[in-house]
């Protein structure tokens, strides 16, 4: 009778005009809290599993919060509590594994400017493309990807894998955009001499696109493609084995269409890129504050 009309009276004059001890009201009151919360567990728990499995073993709370609120039957959890059922239930994200980035020694002392000045947030398609290099490692030896990522959207564009570090490497990855070159306006990279070269430069200057480059031993020019990598090692290559180069090919083939079609990012307003490209108006009301390339 308390906890019905809670709404309307004051639960303290309640129990004293019932003649009802404090305790006893509190205690009822929580074991009845517990025998719901304990029910909702259990469907919660169901869903934040299929969730966390669909991600690759990669959504944290946040993401998951947000998936549960947009199931048919919305459920609206606090990240608190799906914290503690991933707990209970083993869910382990791959971002909880601590990673290290080898040190550069060597850069490209070319006199190229950085042209891009940290402007990450763009509002056309195509009119600045970022670009960095990763190792994947299979049972032998050492692989190489390259992707292309468009600022717009932070969709992966372009990408490759080759056996060496090479131009010949980022050159596949820009012939594998779909898009119409002639629409890039501006390259960003950092100094690796992969991407400062005589066939980059060509293909560049082919169609008409400006060369960026990020200040030397700064990573912070060039942070997109630098979180893009971090993405990418978690939640691709660290802990996955491939037997060939083909056959890391076509996992990154599968890869790049999960990321781009499946995978919601934080900095789109948990968009996907290819819904976030399809209406990006979606995206005015969750861009302030939100954490970059989540």
């Amino acid at each position: 009778m308390i906890r019905n009309n809670a709404h309307k009276y004051s639960v303290s004059a309640m129990y004293d005009v019932l003649n009802i001890p404090k305790s006893t009201y509190y205690y009822h009151a929580n074991l009845y809290g517990k025998r719901v919360l304990k029910t909702d567990d259990k469907e919660i728990s169901k869903e934040t599993a299929r969730i966390f499995k669909e991600s690759r073993n990669n959504y944290g709370t946040r993401k998951i919060k947000k998936e549960l609120s947009k199931l048919s039957k919305p459920r609206y959890v606090s990240r608190r509590r799906i914290g503690r059922l991933m707990k209970e239930l083993g869910l382990v994200s791959n971002y909880t594994v601590a990673q290290y980035k080898p040190h550069k020694s060597t850069y490209n002392e070319a006199l190229i400017n950085n042209e891009l000045q940290r402007q990450f947030e763009q509002e056309e398609p195509l009119a600045v493309i970022v670009s960095d290099l990763t190792y994947v490692r299979d049972p032998t030896k050492w692989h190489y990807v390259c992707l292309f990522v468009d600022l717009f959207n932070r969709e992966i564009i372009g990408r490759s894998a080759g056996a060496n570090k090479s131009a010949e490497l980022v050159y596949q990855a820009l012939s594998s955009i779909k898009g119409n070159l002639n629409d890039v306006q501006l390259f960003h990279t950092d100094r690796g001499k992969e991407f400062d070269n005589k066939l980059i430069s060509e293909a560049l200057e082919t169609f008409g696109i400006q060369r960026s480059l990020s200040m030397k031993g700064c990573p912070y020019d060039n942070a997109v493609a630098e979180a893009m990598f971090k993405v990418f090692k978690t939640e691709f290559a660290n802990g996955a084995h491939f037997s060939s180069l083909e056959q890391l090919a076509l996992e990154l083939d599968d890869y790049v269409h999960w990321f781009n079609n499946i995978r919601i990012h934080g900095t789109l307003g948990y968009l996907t890129p290819v819904e976030f490209k399809q209406d990006p108006i979606i995206f005015v009301q969750f861009s302030v504050d939100i954490p970059r390339f989540c």
